[in-house]
């Protein structure tokens, strides 16, 4: 692309740019907190926690601690792939 032409679709290309940048910070910070795993912890104890007050029954536990395990699993294989260089996801 030319110097000229860049200049001319600039009123365009610039906001589709970073827009499109925009949306891949989104979505890595999203990636981030759902892989986090401090934070899939946090929800395994609330999910025991509101177990105990029975305010889920247990097949409701079961079913959350199995999907949040999976998801843990899922954050350190990431994390692994990560360390070597491989990419993730």
């Amino acid at each position: 692309m030319g110097l000229l032409t860049g200049l001319l679709t600039l009123p365009v290309t610039g906001p589709v740019r970073a827009t499109r940048w925009i949306a891949e910070q989104v979505l890595a910070m999203a990636e981030r907190e759902y892989y986090d795993e401090e934070a899939i912890r946090r929800q395994i104890a609330d999910a025991e926690t509101a177990l105990a007050a029975g305010d889920i029954t247990d097949e409701e536990y079961e079913a959350t601690v199995d999907a949040l395990l999976q998801r843990l699993a899922e954050a350190r294989a990431r994390a692994a792939h990560e360390e070597i260089g491989e990419p993730g996801g």
